[in-house]
């Protein structure tokens, strides 16, 4: 079934992002807008918009339907964040006839709880670290003292940082146990937890997905270990300094998982890379489109929400495996509105101007501009600066350059911590773990932030 009218069931710069694709696919888009958004640049960009209430009426399966059923859309794309990954969402499009962009419920169930997508990652042959859900004190302390210190505790149905706890000894186990239980039920609605053996030296390094329903690809990898609070700041793809027979390994073990779901749609497979042991093993799979995929886009050569769409129509795979030339190395920058020399602070407020680099090879997508507000009540990404190179060296340079010239003003960002980024001399080597940016923003007395460890997965 062809798509004609699509109701965009987000906000921001992946908002901008699906109206933009859907622009040069000829297709009609409604914006679901908050009370919030009504003013905003996507708003203006949509065809057409919709109020949906209140700051979080995102959150509002039934409020996200019913505009879409009252505009008489053929077909909802969710974005990322807010309900992307929520099977109430999927099966209410289906109860309603309207195709959800995005895998099947059953999919994002299976996916949603980390613990049954350990048994598929497992099943499918995927490296997972050992480890298990725990329910009380005592099977939590003889489950850690199996896998040894550190460990970690883990929300069954968590992501972001939420519902996990790093653990060094026996004594600090039963509170880190009852913190992160809370916070999974306060979060998820979910109590249960699971612990895994802490890697103190780990990259996160994922592989994009696509697939049909009977046939699954990947579109190559990217590094996400420039991260604050599992919270990922850089990315850049190809990931850089991995042996190449561990790069094949990984990009097998994502199709086969992809494979073993019958997934449809863009994926990603998260792994973390054990830098000591030249080891990988399954984190999660995000069973949507990714802040971070333009970097892959760039290097891939294909627009991943086109893709998106055109299997949520029902047709097969455009690309076959041996068509996926992967070209250059790109670098993502997360630009945010927060003062990160205040502990990464949220600063909402109104943009008094905003200038970003035109150029070849560089590319920015975002939803800001002079006179826009940035509101307190959604995550602070203002725009993502995206640059294409040659090679790795080239994309350094030319995100150095493109970085120099971005302005934004009103509120307080991260440009300055992205120009040090660029600059230290082991980013620039290539290859650091999730543990640098808090060290490397400690011993410069930057800024002190916590240090997790590797199993993050922000």
């Amino acid at each position: 079934m062809s798509i004609h009218r699509l109701l965009v069931a987000n906000r921001g710069e992946i908002a901008v992002r699906i109206i933009r694709t859907c622009r040069a696919l000829g297709i009609e888009t409604v914006l679901a807008a908050s009370e919030a958004d009504l003013d905003a640049v996507p708003a203006r960009l949509a065809d057409r918009t919709v109020c949906i209430g209140a700051p979080l009426a995102y959150l509002s399966v039934e409020k996200i339907v019913e505009a879409a059923s009252s505009v008489g859309a053929d077909a909802l794309h969710p974005g990322y964040g807010f309900l992307a990954e929520n099977s109430r969402l999927a099966l209410a499009c289906a109860a309603a006839g309207i195709i959800f962009v995005g895998p099947s419920a059953e999919q994002l169930d299976a996916l949603g709880d980390k613990l049954e997508a350990r048994g598929h990652a497992l099943a499918a042959g995927v490296p997972v670290l050992p480890g298990g859900e725990v329910a009380d004190h005592r099977s939590a302390t003889a489950l850690a003292r199996e896998l040894g210190w550190p460990v970690l505790v883990k929300a069954a149905a968590g992501g972001g940082g939420r519902g996990m706890k790093r653990v060094d000894g026996e004594p600090e186990l039963a509170q880190a146990l009852d913190i992160a239980i809370a916070e999974a039920r306060g979060a998820f609605g979910d109590p249960r937890v699971y612990l895994e053996p802490l890697v103190t030296s780990g990259r996160h390094v994922e592989v994009q997905v696509l697939g049909d329903g009977a046939r699954t690809i990947h579109l190559g990898d990217r590094d996400c270990s420039i991260q604050r609070r599992y919270q990922k700041l850089v990315e850049e793809a190809p990931a850089p300094a991995l042996a190449p027979p561990l790069r094949d390994e990984m990009r097998r073990a994502a199709v086969a998982l992809g494979d073993r779901l019958g997934y449809r749609g863009a994926g990603t497979v998260e792994f973390l890379v054990d830098v000591e042991r030249g080891t990988f093993s399954f984190l999660e799979m995000n069973a949507r489109i990714q802040v971070e995929h333009p970097v892959t886009e760039e290097v891939a050569g294909v627009d991943l929400v086109a893709e998106q769409i055109a299997v949520a129509e029902g047709r097969p795979l455009r690309i076959a495996q041996e068509d996926v030339v992967l070209t250059g190395h790109a670098i993502e920058l997360r630009l945010n509105a927060e003062a990160w020399e205040r502990d990464f602070r949220p600063s909402p407020g109104t943009i008094t101007a905003a200038v970003f680099p035109v150029g070849e090879r560089i590319r920015v997508d975002t939803h800001v501009q002079a006179g826009s507000e940035v509101p307190p009540f959604y995550d602070s990404l203002l725009a993502k600066l995206i640059v294409h190179g040659s090679d790795r060296t080239a994309a350094l340079e030319r995100a150095r350059e493109a970085l120099d010239l971005c302005r934004i003003e009103g509120v307080a960002t991260n440009l300055g911590l992205h120009r040090l980024i660029l600059r230290a001399d082991e980013f620039e080597r290539g290859g650091v773990d999730t543990t640098w940016l808090p060290r490397f923003l400690d011993e410069h007395r930057i800024v002190s932030i916590s240090t997790p460890g590797g199993n993050g997965n922000g």
